[in-house]
């Protein structure tokens, strides 16, 4: 496998991983009209009902899947664009994927708060981590 497959690929797990939250998320939300009486009008401008927990922790998640991966997504991007890949941003990639993928499966199911906060930590300084290496490589200093 090719340096730039081993990079995109977990660029592509955050990708599938979004996407699944997003399902699982729709999958709820007609739970919580279909069976716990959420009005369907809450949607128009998410507002006037109060969401069932199960509903609010996997919406959150899925926000959270829009902010901070950008950063990952444009980071992978920009090693590819311009051909500066190496198995240190490999791994980097990887490690990210993977805690943000722990990350997911606590938030979404027994949330307890110090496994997750942990995580996003972790998740947090690996992209920095990426981040600071490429500065380094690409800006002249």
């Amino acid at each position: 496998m090719s340096l730039q497959a081993a990079l995109l690929l977990p660029m592509i797990g955050m990708i599938f991983l979004t996407f699944g939250v997003m399902l699982w998320m729709l999958k709820l939300r007609y739970r919580a009209v279909l069976q716990d009486g959420l009005n369907p009008q809450y949607f128009r401008l998410y507002k006037g009902a109060k969401l069932p927990d199960y509903l609010a922790k996997v919406t959150q998640h899925y926000d959270n899947l829009l902010e901070m991966p950008i950063f990952f997504y444009v980071a992978i991007l920009l090693l590819i664009v311009l051909k500066n890949i190496d198995p240190f941003y490999v791994a980097l990639s990887w490690a990210f994927f993977l805690t943000r993928l722990l990350h997911s499966y606590i938030h979404t199911t027994n949330n307890k708060l110090m496994h997750r906060k942990n995580v996003f930590i972790v998740s947090t300084l690996v992209l920095m981590v990426l981040w600071v290496r490429i500065c380094i490589d690409v800006l002249p200093l």
